[in-house]
């Protein structure tokens, strides 16, 4: 793991130069390739990184999504990147900030045209084809949160034959901005984009609180009122898209009339 800054590539100078604040713009550290940023973000952030210290990497050699899945993390044409927070929350409000990421995420998308959307709990897809993904995770002090380390990955420049050779079967459920663009993608602009849809949607969180970032995210839902089929815990079942409940949970709707909350789970949209 080596800190890199490649002609033609990623550069932190050239993503300084877009940012709109100070939030992220005083520690960014950008490599070749790490195991996973989400990996080396947490440890610095154990280590007493500051908040707003951002990790972005060329490649992952394990990076891990959601429920443990794996990320295809091919060098050079994606975007692999990890923020630390530090908010002053208890461990129940944890679920906002993917809310927040995906918010920024789904907007970043939209600056180039494509209507993105997001699929709980997060998830940002264009019709049914992910493009990006969101993992949040914490370390905590008590009962009280530390640290929040924000990974995103979003799929930029890689190719369909790239992700048809990575993906087999699931290929057709993944796309890249480049892809619904027909045109290559500028990586430091989208960095900076994202960085400064972040801050944005994190004043928002914090001087309107969690309940304006809810309201927006409804806006960019892609499941409510949607057929689909749910895969939790304790719950195997087809059935509709209600919305969400206060706390960001799912609201489901089983084909009985029964309502469930959900807290995790793999959903798959039927139609």
């Amino acid at each position: 793991m080596a800190l890199w800054d490649e002609p033609g590539g990623l550069s932190i100078e050239a993503i300084r130069r877009h940012l709109w604040g100070d939030t992220f713009a005083c520690h960014l550290y950008l490599f070749n390739e790490v195991s996973s940023t989400n990996t080396v973000l947490a440890r610095l952030a154990r280590e007493g990184a500051r908040e707003g210290t951002v990790v972005i990497a060329e490649s992952q050699t394990a990076a891990r999504a959601r429920l443990g899945k794996r990320w295809f993390s091919p060098w050079g044409v994606n975007l692999y990147i990890s923020l630390l927070l530090r908010p002053a929350i208890p461990l129940r409000a944890l679920p906002g900030f993917s809310f927040i990421a995906s918010l920024a995420l789904c907007d970043t998308i939209r600056q180039s045209n494509v209507m993105a959307t997001i699929k709980w709990p997060n998830d940002v897809v264009v019709g049914r084809r992910k493009i990006a993904g969101v993992l949040a995770q914490c370390g905590t002090r008590g009962d009280a949160v530390d640290y929040v380390v924000l990974g995103m990955g979003v799929n930029l420049n890689v190719t369909r034959e790239m992700l048809e050779h990575a993906l087999g079967d699931e290929a057709p459920l993944a796309t890249s901005l480049a892809n619904e663009t027909e045109q290559e993608v500028d990586r430091n602009l989208f960095v900076a984009t994202l960085l400064n849809m972040l801050e944005k949607w994190l004043n928002v969180y914090r001087t309107r609180g969690a309940q304006a970032v809810l309201y927006a995210w409804h806006e960019r839902d892609a499941l409510a009122g949607r057929k689909v089929s749910v895969h939790g815990d304790s719950l195997h079942d087809t059935g509709w898209v209600v919305g969400l409940s206060p706390d960001g949970h799912l609201i489901f709707e089983d084909v009985k009339g029964e309502s469930h909350e959900l807290l995790t789970g793999e959903i798959r949209l039927l139609r």
